[in-house]
């Protein structure tokens, strides 16, 4: 097993790299090439044509596009993304200040999505009592917009009811309770669609799991139906929610922009809307490559999160 997932790591670190080149390189042709000069975008239509030339010699704009990208490329390696043509900061740190507000929206919104689901669709009692329930909540979170549901939520909990806050960020150093107090209507507007998502796929997986032998065995010996829900069936159930967890990455950080925005939290998503909207290209850059390698790379801990998980493959080991 030991061997099998060094190979599956070697081999998705090789296409971690390959597809962040790609994606950078299509990006970076496509506003160099196709969407006209960098330096004209930047300056407006009314600029001059000098302002445009001297623009174009201050950041490089004139030379070979191709000589351009293999610079950027290659300070990329080096962590140097360059700087923000808006805001003169380093890109580096830009990101590196946003990058948590995003890992911990999407940590807490797929752990929350995971969780409910599990529960709610394997525990004897709410699978008897909630399940209609269960089942409008999978509807709504799969047909309703995150930024519907957002507006909505801030509506209803904070405007209506002042429950909650509106805005959806607080530091750590605000305090523990006045941190999470700010994440509840942000993760509850990005876990909406996955709890859906993921519920139906355990289910179905659930009930086909449920009519396997080993569960009429685990009946028979006279175990609680608690123990045979969450200590038999729920693993087995699981494998298919851990693959959908990597497959869903490319779609939750497209729902995370859309989050990020409606509760004006200071994350990766936010700052890559601000940079398209200024034209900020070395932002725009350095922002999409990170995001295409951080879908790699949480498709690369499914793929291990499936293999430790899978008994079958634990018993071949």
């Amino acid at each position: 097993m030991v061997q099998t997932m060094l190979g599956l790591i070697v081999r998705r670190v090789l296409l971690m790299l390959l597809t962040g080149v790609a994606v950078s390189a299509l990006l970076f042709f496509t506003v160099t090439q196709l969407l006209g000069s960098p330096a004209a975008m930047m300056l407006g239509q009314d600029a001059s044509p000098q302002a445009v030339a001297a623009l174009n010699a201050q950041y490089g704009f004139d030379r070979p596009a191709v000589l351009q990208y293999l610079h950027w490329l290659g300070n990329a390696f080096n962590g140097d993304f360059g700087r923000s043509y808006t805001t003169k900061q380093s890109v580096a740190e830009a990101i590196a200040a946003r990058v948590p507000v995003t890992i911990e929206l999407s940590l807490w919104s797929i752990a929350l999505a995971v969780i409910a689901a599990v529960v709610c669709n394997t525990a004897p009692v709410a699978r008897r009592l909630l399940q209609p329930v269960v089942t409008t909540v999978n509807l709504v979170g799969i047909t309703v917009p995150n930024f519907m549901l957002g507006v909505s939520l801030i509506f209803m909990l904070s405007v209506q009811l002042n429950l909650l806050p509106s805005t959806g960020w607080a530091p750590w150093s605000d305090g523990v309770g006045v941190h999470l107090w700010h994440m509840i209507m942000p993760v509850l507007t990005l876990s909406a669609y996955y709890f859906g998502s993921f519920s139906i796929v355990y289910r179905a997986e659930y009930r086909s799991v449920l009519d396997r032998e080993f569960i009429r065995v685990a009946h028979a010996k006279g175990l609680s139906e608690w123990r045979v829900a969450f200590r038999h069936a729920a693993p087995n159930a699981i494998l298919p929610v851990i693959t959908f967890v990597g497959i869903s990455m490319g779609q939750l950080t497209g729902g995370a922009v859309v989050t990020e925005t409606i509760f004006s939290m200071p994350g990766m998503g936010r700052l890559f809307v601000s940079s398209i909207e200024a034209r900020d290209f070395p932002v725009m850059l350095a922002v999409s490559m990170l995001i295409v390698v951080g879908v790699v790379f949480m498709n690369l801990l499914a793929d291990i999160g499936y293999e430790v998980a899978n008994p079958l493959i634990r018993h071949r080991s």
